[in-house]
């Protein structure tokens, strides 16, 4: 029997615990790049101009109503870095949540790619079902990033070219 031919409930069973093995991978994987990078390679996350700001995302899907139902990666990946809200507010901190958002948008771009290998063991309906699964789950929170992004990036231009207070 090949593993197109399985029952459908075991299908469903071994595309549950595919789906928990790859987000926690790549989780887990993306974890482990260094904050530095984020903050190295931030122009590969950089606004682009028709999203002006951020604001394309809360006109088109309404991000603001409901970006704050998004659970925190941190319920799963205790060592993750929470951007449920600022943990200061230094420049620093700022400056942290930013690259932080980056990683949770690359780790949420990475996590759609593996949706097209069950074909491999799924009937076609049921691949697609798997791709629109990664896409419902991963791109509201990648909108979210993008959202939040820029607005965030702004108070900390804005804050960088306060004079400081020493």
């Amino acid at each position: 029997m090949t593993l197109r031919n399985l029952p459908i409930v075991w299908v469903v069973v071994l595309d549950a615990a595919a789906w928990t093995f790859f987000h926690l991978a790549i989780s887990v994987a993306m974890e482990r790049i260094s904050h530095g990078w984020f903050v190295q390679h931030a122009r590969l996350f950089r606004p682009l101009s028709f999203e002006q700001g951020g604001a394309l995302w809360d006109r088109l899907f309404r991000v603001r109503s409901w970006k704050s139902l998004i659970p925190d990666g941190t319920l799963f990946i205790r060592s993750g870095y929470s951007k449920k809200a600022l943990h200061g507010s230094a420049e620093e901190d700022f400056a942290r949540f930013a690259a932080e958002s980056r990683r949770a948008e690359l780790t949420h771009w990475l996590s759609i790619l593996p949706a097209f290998l069950f074909f491999l063991w799924n009937p076609v309906w049921a691949g697609w079902l798997n791709v629109a699964y990664a896409l419902l789950f991963n791109v509201p929170i990648i909108l979210a990033q993008r959202f939040n992004r820029p607005r965030l990036e702004r108070l900390l231009k804005r804050k960088s070219k306060r004079p400081s207070a020493d």
